[in-house]
């Protein structure tokens, strides 16, 4: 285990993903969202874990702040139960955590993941930023360790435009050779009518990721889950549940 990743005698192996991100702004959340949403939908009783979330000073008006999102999604998650760190300063969390005078704990992450793992069927880890932003620095942590910690795959989510190619590709690579199994790509924010170069995008990622890509059509806070179904995402195979799977708590 890296230094500086949650310690534990034996590291649990839950059931879940991890959706990470190419970048800031790509749609993480509302993809983590909108798998949320459909396996609540289909009868599921998950969870999400978002160990940080900055930026609450520059609040969305289109959007819920990220853990009132992903909290509302599961059906029955407070948002204080989703992050266990939250800051005003929409900055990478390492600096808002200085800028606050507040500490990262990496104990304090492990327990509320745990927890949260503990309740029910399976957890949905969501990134802060891109996949190698900080949590902390001395020792450095990142969502990535965490995400090895508790060997759930991964889930990258990207963007439809310039760019997204070179992004993607990077992060897929790194996960591959960081021994994380990548599920898929989804391009967050497809719109109804993509222009030659969005297309071009998605049919270069398609030959060159070696991983199902995916297209989550523009969402409203309110039909994620009809979002989720129109892409195709396979929320319960990636998440290994089954319809009509009872939940364990």
């Amino acid at each position: 285990m890296k230094t500086g990743s949650p310690a534990s005698p034996e590291p649990v192996a839950p059931r879940g993903l991890f959706v990470t991100g190419t970048g800031t702004g790509v749609g993480k959340t509302v993809v983590a969202a909108s798998i949320l949403a459909a396996l609540t939908a289909a009868g599921h009783h998950v969870a999400a874990f978002k160990p940080a979330v900055s930026g609450l000073g520059e609040p969305d008006a289109r959007w819920p702040a990220d853990h009132v999102l992903l909290g509302a999604a599961t059906g029955w998650q407070t948002p204080e139960r989703v992050a266990p760190y939250t800051f005003e300063p929409a900055v990478s969390p390492h600096l808002a955590a200085e800028m606050e005078g507040v500490s990262i704990e990496p104990a304090i992450l492990e327990g509320s993941f745990t927890r949260l793992a503990s309740e029910c069927e399976a957890v949905v880890l969501e990134g802060v930023g891109g996949l190698l932003v900080p949590l902390t620095l001395n020792p450095e942590l990142t969502v990535l360790d965490l995400a090895k910690h508790w060997s759930l795959p991964a889930v990258v989510t990207t963007h439809p435009n310039l760019g997204t190619i070179s992004d993607t590709r990077l992060t897929v690579d790194r996960l591959h050779a960081e021994g994380v199994e990548v599920l898929g790509v989804v391009i967050s924010g497809w719109p109804a009518e993509p222009s030659p170069v969005q297309i071009s995008n998605h049919q270069t990622l398609t030959a060159l990721c070696d991983v199902p890509v995916y297209t989550l059509p523009v969402a409203t806070p309110g039909a994620l889950a009809d979002a989720a179904a129109a892409a195709g995402l396979p929320a319960e195979a990636w998440t290994g549940l089954s319809s009509g799977l009872a939940a364990s708590t």
